[in-house]
């Protein structure tokens, strides 16, 4: 049984896996178009455009900072209780309307949690360590820093996205880091490369060619600020990936699983994260 467009449509059980055993088949290849990719540049510039804005000398420096002051509380006494906060967030164009993404979506996400009893030095240590991701989180399978030139880091993970299918990726980022005044820091990472893997962990593995593979995730950056506040430290993720678009005819059933991905991975980025860097900080205390 699954609800479309407000109604409840009730489907035999056997017809339904039948459909979801179509998923792999429907996401064939999907080439990255020229219009596709320039209205991701646009919403990753007015995204950026934001940020920048907010971190500028001003009152505020938390995404949270700058949300409606009871939704603002929300967010505080969630992260405070030891919950990962999560919430979805759309960039409008300069005219307040939406933006369109010809064969294309964007899945735009912000994530926050607490470390109680840590120090930012402490923690932007540990998310430094990027030869040691591997060991923190399910959704990466290696990860290597390629290079360091001061506060810029070149860094390779092997990603795992897993929902119906599983999907395989090599990919290579640049992490940028900033420290903008006392207990106030921030990063930014771009994927320069996304590469499919084809294949994955056996003999006849291969990357697809980039821009011409499912297209499950064509972009990725991800914006990070870290607050010291007198009892821990406060992680925020804002995260916008690119996409493409499912067929009209399964897009039902497809839908809530592609755009449920991303989601859960910043979910599965922010909540091991709290829970290794709370026992890296009881490890010093001791």
């Amino acid at each position: 049984m699954v609800a479309e467009a407000g109604f409840i449509v009730k489907i035999p059980a056997y017809a339904l896996v039948a459909l979801l055993g179509l998923v792999p088949a429907m996401a064939g290849a999907a080439e990255l178009q020229e219009e596709t990719l320039n209205a991701w540049d646009l919403y990753r510039r007015l995204t950026e455009q934001r940020i920048d804005g907010e971190l500028a000398p001003q009152e505020g420096f938390l995404i949270r900072d700058f949300l409606p002051d009871g939704e603002a509380s929300t967010v505080r006494r969630s992260i405070v209780m030891g919950n990962v906060f999560i919430r979805k967030m759309e960039t409008r164009n300069e005219e307040g309307g939406k933006i369109e993404i010809p064969d294309g979506l964007i899945h735009h996400w912000y994530g926050s949690v607490f470390v109680p009893d840590a120090k930012l030095e402490e923690v932007l240590a540990w998310e430094q360590d990027y030869a040691n991701h591997k060991d923190y989180f399910e959704d990466v399978e290696d990860s290597r820093l390629i290079s360091r030139r001061g506060d810029v880091f070149e860094i390779f993970l092997r990603l795992r996205r897993k929902k119906i299918i599983t999907v395989y990726y090599n990919t290579d980022h640049i992490v940028t880091y900033r420290q903008l005044g006392p207990g106030e820091a921030t990063s930014r990472s771009e994927a320069t490369r996304i590469a499919e893997i084809e294949d994955a962990n056996t003999p006849r593995e291969r990357e697809k060619p980039a821009g011409d593979d499912r297209g499950f995730m064509w972009r990725l950056h991800s914006y990070w600020r870290f607050k010291q506040e007198p009892d821990g430290v406060v992680v925020e993720c804002e995260s916008i990936s690119l996409s493409r678009t499912i067929p009209v005819a399964f897009r039902w059933v497809v839908k809530p699983f592609i755009t449920s991905v991303p989601q859960e991975s910043l979910e599965a980025t922010l909540g091991p994260l709290r829970e290794a860097l709370t026992r890296h900080g009881a490890l010093i205390s001791r």
